[in-house]
């Protein structure tokens, strides 16, 4: 399910992401994206210097959590 809030659509789209004041650098979380908010979500996480990229929901790993 998408991330952003009220977003109740099935993601397509996954953002990596981590805070390197927080996180280690390997470390990665994500948040989930519909098509309509992936643009959104990833403004909002480069805007902070957190975003590392973006995958296709199918592409995620066991890694990723």
């Amino acid at each position: 399910m998408c991330s952003a809030r009220g977003c109740r659509a099935t993601a397509t789209w996954a953002h990596r992401w981590n805070n390197p004041r927080l996180h280690a650098p390997e470390r990665r979380k994500v948040w989930l994206a519909c098509d309509e908010h992936r643009s959104s979500l990833a403004d909002f996480l480069g805007a902070r210097g957190f975003l590392r990229d973006t995958v296709a929901v199918g592409d995620l790993t066991s890694q990723d959590g």
